[in-house]
């Protein structure tokens, strides 16, 4: 009989690290703990550790860098007994061209990720030191990188080439497509894997939404990098490249402006002047214009992206809604849905309110799902796929 492995699975991101424990068999799956490790770089970070909702670990501590960041995870876990893992799993927002599918880590794919790094400028330096550290701490430990790219690589090349010159295509500049962790796993979680039409929404801070047909997407709102699409927390989303000229030639910006503008100073920040979190928003929409156009110009994206999909698609049977936004802003989807009852979505006022992940109403031509993600389980079993046997890995 199979042995159960215990898997940790990382998601580093440039100030925390996210962190979760599961153990995965022959008898099932089981998340045995999840934690964090905050405000990395600051003067004082934080690290805490639960299983289920019983606080195990909570604490102030100085987090100067990920390398320390990841130390103290790997102590808190010693600390709590949990056992030195069997694999460790890493969410890479991007491998670049080299790299579509997920994998076991050696020498050769550490160096092509730190070669992809202006793919994912943001992300992969976190990510590529969160593998590092695990290497000094755990040297024996196979570790998996788990691409948010994969999930993606079915679009065709219709919609993955770009308008530009086509020496640009044979040097990786195209469509990859992100959040495919949460796309990956909401497929799974859907009757006979999405057969049908199918349009996934993951709105959080970084947001996007994917066409699917019979499980295999068929084009995302995200292109190049994690910066293009909708309108998102602090990002622009898709922009008229004729704006980035102006900036550069009449404001005279350079690259690492352009940058820090696009990615950290847009999107609902930019537009409402205060915030880039939605639920901030929500709560001052009554009494501050700029933040009510926020939350308006968010909606309206969205749905601009739902028209366009849809007829990537040819029509639509199921909308789907995750994500932080996805799953807990109700008001949020129904400013999504409402005005796109011409196009068959009937979206249901009490059960859009409620608890239960139908949403539409029962005549609705689409259904209209709430379906909770979990990018950590998906890396789990992808770690626990591809990690050696124990005759392999001797």
């Amino acid at each position: 009989m199979a042995a159960i492995r215990h898997i940790l699975c990382l998601n580093s991101g440039s100030s925390s690290i996210k962190f979760a424990v599961f153990a995965l068999g022959p008898t099932g799956e089981e998340k045995l703990a999840e934690g964090a490790a905050e405000r990395i770089g600051q003067s004082i970070g934080r690290l805490w550790l639960q299983r289920g909702q019983d606080p195990i670990t909570d604490r102030q501590l100085v987090l100067s860098h990920h390398q320390n960041a990841l130390e103290a995870v790997f102590a808190a876990l010693t600390e709590a007994r949990y056992a030195t893992p069997d694999g460790v799993g890493h969410r890479i927002v991007s491998g670049g061209p080299r790299h579509q599918a997920h994998c076991l880590v050696d020498t050769q794919v550490l160096g092509d990720l730190r070669a992809s790094l202006r793919f994912a400028p943001l992300h992969l330096p976190a990510e590529i030191a969160a593998i590092e550290a695990v290497q000094a701490v755990w040297p024996g430990i196979p570790q998996v990188a788990c691409f948010d790219t994969a999930f993606h690589q079915s679009i065709p090349e219709v919609a993955a080439r770009l308008p530009l010159p086509r020496n640009l295509w044979h040097e990786g500049v195209r469509k990859y497509g992100f959040h495919g962790l949460s796309y990956e796993y909401i497929v799974s979680r859907l009757p006979n894997h999405a057969t049908g039409r199918t349009i996934i929404a993951h709105l959080g801070n970084g947001a996007s939404m994917a066409a699917v047909q019979n499980g295999q997407c068929r084009d995302t709102t995200m292109g190049l990098t994690p910066t293009g699409g909708l309108v998102m927390g602090t990002r622009s989303g898709d922009l008229d490249p004729g704006v980035l000229l102006y900036l550069m030639e009449e404001k005279g910006y350079n690259a690492a402006q352009l940058e820090r503008l696009l990615n950290h100073l847009s999107g609902l920040l930019g537009i409402s002047a205060c915030s880039g979190d939605m639920q901030t928003l929500l709560g001052l929409r009554n009494d501050d214009a700029h933040a009510a156009q926020a939350i308006e110009m968010f909606a309206y994206s969205a749905r601009k992206a739902i028209g366009g999909l849809m007829a990537v698609l040819g029509g639509l049977d199921r909308l789907v809604f995750t994500g932080g936004i996805g799953e807990h802003a109700a008001a949020i989807r129904w400013a999504i849905c409402r005005p796109l009852r011409g196009l068959g979505l009937e979206i249901d006022p009490i059960a859009n309110e409620g608890p239960e992940p139908c949403i539409s109403v029962a005549h609705s031509p689409v259904e209209i799902l709430v379906v909770p993600t979990n990018e950590d389980l998906m890396i789990a079993r992808h770690c626990h796929r591809l990690l050696p046997t124990r005759e392999q890995h001797r």
